[in-house]
């Protein structure tokens, strides 16, 4: 194929042969990357150094085009250096997997390339959104209310900071800071997602003004403390406005407990959020869904990543909101370009002016056609199948006490331990002995990487030096992976 772009459609009417054998010999390319991520013979990657890695891509921009030969060539190479996410024995991120229905789903949205703003440009797109996060707020316990998509977790937490300041503050979305009389304050758990932080410093309070409360042993937060902060900073006249609770803190995987939040927000009249970017899955889970998730109805608003614990491709996040109404009234601006209120259908169906963003992508079908996929029963099987999947990775660590120390009892799939080399373990475990875990955590996740075969992630916390976490969110993932996941830590570290 030594065709160019202007040969293919649609600049060349008469393209269409060659637009189909270039797309095919893509497709070619993409099934052997799949097949490729579900071989459990195959590495899921082939590390190397940036600047080594830089020698082997050619990244450079032509003046003139090359051949569409060419581009082919370039996506089977970006391929063979991509990190394979999707494979089992990626245990890295909180997102893992590849679901393929829902894959499918993102080829047809790149197909589609609309805007979701108005139903004008994406009738079918807006009404499967409006059908999805209906149900989602229904499993959440909401009565009617209302809900968005936007470009990740965090950006999902800030919307909602920004509705639950337009609650309290109507005014300051037309004489801003003017509006306040007293500083604002926002309480979050000291473990919680930094971009909860990230809404105070973006916003105007100030990181100062987002308290973090202290959590206990297992990484919950403790409620008699967020109280006491609260009266501390409200005897100093500010005005704290904003809770939020975490289901499913990003290290951990702990729960806040929400029922005693919800008593503490309604006392002090204060903007109840759970952050369920991770745990949201577990609301399809009757077994597991209480007591972690006990008492989320009683929120003012929900972040849910469909992309994390239910194995949406990257990305689909939603936040939904108990009261309707808020989010247009919080963010619309009326360009007259655009939301114009003499269309001839139901413009309560344009979306766009709930946004702060106006363009959004379509994050929705693949989710859409994955639920269409499983069901409701599937999501909550695969929910019950990851759990179990953790406890047996627990089972198996505790088999184990000489090579693995198990940091604490997981509420989810996040699975935090220390591997001890060969030289450790006479050693009784002692704050000297983290410490040298802590120093050996890195170095067994460089030889991991380098050998290509498995992927799991690591970080300090508080005290705690370097340690394992280890995250099942695969629907690919078995009991065998599992088993090959600490041999091959062991064959990797045990002379460190």
């Amino acid at each position: 194929m030594f065709v160019l772009f202007s040969d293919i459609l649609p600049l060349d009417e008469n393209g269409l042969s060659a637009t189909r054998e270039f797309l095919l010999k893509v497709v070619e390319i993409l099934m052997e990357y799949i097949k490729e991520t579900h071989d459990r013979q195959a590495k899921i990657l082939e590390f190397k150094h940036p600047a080594d890695m830089r020698k082997q891509l050619e990244l450079d921009l032509p003046d003139t085009g090359v051949t569409l030969q060419q581009l082919v060539d370039d996506c089977s190479i970006t391929l063979k250096y991509q990190v394979r996410t999707g494979h089992p024995r990626f245990f890295n991120q909180l997102s893992c997997g590849l679901d393929l229905v829902s894959m499918a789903g993102e080829w047809l949205t790149a197909t589609a390339n609309t805007n979701m703003f108005t139903y004008e440009i994406a009738p079918v797109f807006i009404l499967m959104e409006h059908v999805v996060l209906q149900r989602m707020r229904e499993i959440i316990g909401f009565t009617g209310g209302d809900s968005i998509l936007a470009p990740g977790g965090s950006i999902s937490n800030l919307y909602a900071f920004l509705a639950a300041r337009h609650k309290m503050f109507p005014d300051y979305k037309s004489r801003g800071l003017h509006s306040i009389r007293g500083q604002l304050v926002m309480y979050t758990s000291d473990q919680c997602h930094y971009s909860v932080k990230s809404c105070a410093a973006v916003c105007g309070l100030g990181t100062d003004n987002c308290v973090e409360v202290p959590s206990d042993e297992r990484g919950r937060m403790i409620p008699s403390e967020l109280e006491r902060l609260i009266l501390e900073r409200k005897s100093r006249g500010h005005i704290p406005f904003f809770v939020n609770a975490t289901a499913g803190t990003t290290v951990l995987g702990a729960f806040d407990p929400l029922e005693p939040i919800a008593d503490i927000c309604q006392k002090y009249k204060l903007w109840m959020h759970v952050d369920a970017a991770w745990g949201g899955g577990l609301l399809f889970s009757r077994k597991h869904r209480h007591p972690r998730l006990t008492g989320i109805e009683r929120a003012d608003s929900v972040t849910w990543n469909p992309h994390k614990l239910m194995g949406t491709l990257l990305q689909c996040s939603t936040v939904h909101f108990k009261e309707d109404g808020l989010l247009i009234s919080c963010n619309q601006m009326s360009a007259e370009y655009l939301f114009m209120q003499d269309k001839l259908y139901d413009v309560q169906y344009d979306t766009g002016d709930k946004v702060i963003q106006c363009g959004r992508h379509n994050d929705i079908f693949k989710l859409w056609l994955q639920w269409r996929a499983k069901g409701t029963e599937g999501f909550e099987k695969l929910m019950d199948r990851l759990m179990e999947l953790s406890q047996y990775m627990v089972r198996k660590i505790k088999a184990q006490p000489d090579k693995y120390y198990l940091i604490l009892e997981p509420e989810m799939m996040n699975v935090s331990f220390w591997y001890v080399p060969t030289r450790m373990r006479s050693m009784a475990h002692s704050r000297e002995r983290e410490k040298l875990l802590g120093q050996i955590t890195p170095v067994l996740k460089g030889r991991m990487m380098q050998a290509g075969t498995l992927m799991v992630g690591y970080q300090p916390l508080d005290d705690r030096p370097n340690f394992f976490r280890n995250i099942i969110s695969s629907a690919a993932v078995t009991e065998k992976d599992i088993d090959f996941l600490l041999a091959e830590m062991d064959r990797l570290g045990h002379d460190l």
